[in-house]
């Protein structure tokens, strides 16, 4: 295989989550404790994109460190109740790669609870590891650690990896170690991310059915 290690990002990228679950709940925190400020799902996806969570959060709406905490328990409590569904597809597309024999990771600003219980719910095969946000800041993307690690655990070599994630800090996470980027733009049909990120990538996917047929291309998976 050309990638036997797929490096996948969870949100919006194995699962339709965004729409669905955090949009929802951050409107919901935002409705109970900002009421004057809201933000449509097009702006919210903006701004995951660019500045990101963290500095949108800080800077542009101003939250204290506790705003900051109360924000992310709520977010957790939210999570809890709702269940993403996997993109159709990717349950095929996982499990092939698993029969031949491929490894499968995740690199998520979600919580690793979260991805094994979507994961499980969804039929997907377990991920032979997954760097969550529960980890140090360092540890997580955009910082390469995750890559190097994977590659360190498995004897894989940069070229053996590929990324698979539709935003920015994937993309900065395998730039930083070498490894192939592909991005998938099948959350949402923002201008502003398609250009950055179709324009940025070793390989750009619309939909599930391509990253499908270029990975049984590249990886010649048996029949």
């Amino acid at each position: 295989m050309r990638f036997p290690c797929l490096v996948l990002d969870h949100d919006d990228t194995v699962v339709d989550s965004t729409a669905s679950i955090h949009y929802p709940a951050f409107r919901a925190y935002m409705e109970k404790n900002r009421p004057n400020q809201i933000y449509t799902l097009k702006t919210y996806f903006e701004k995951s994109f660019e500045p990101g969570f963290f500095r949108f959060y800080t800077e542009e709406l101003g939250f204290s460190q506790k705003e900051l905490e109360e924000e992310f328990c709520f977010w957790q409590e939210f999570v809890k109740d709702h269940l993403p569904k996997a993109y159709p597809g990717m349950q095929e597309l996982l499990l092939r790669h698993r029969r031949a024999g491929g490894k499968i990771a995740v690199t998520t600003h979600s919580l690793s609870a979260i991805v094994l219980r979507d994961y499980r719910e969804n039929g997907l095969p377990e991920p032979d590891r997954i760097f969550g946000c529960e980890l140090p800041p360092e540890q997580c993307k955009p910082y390469p650690w995750p890559l190097h690690q994977l590659m360190k655990m498995y004897g894989f070599s940069p070229e053996q990896l590929l990324v698979i994630d539709d935003l920015k800090p994937g993309y900065e996470m395998a730039r930083a170690a070498g490894v192939a980027f592909a991005a998938v733009g099948w959350a949402n049909n923002i201008e502003q991310i398609y250009q950055f990120m179709h324009s940025h990538s070793d390989f750009y996917f619309r939909n599930v059915a391509e990253l499908a047929a270029f990975l049984q291309e590249q990886n010649e998976y048996p029949a």
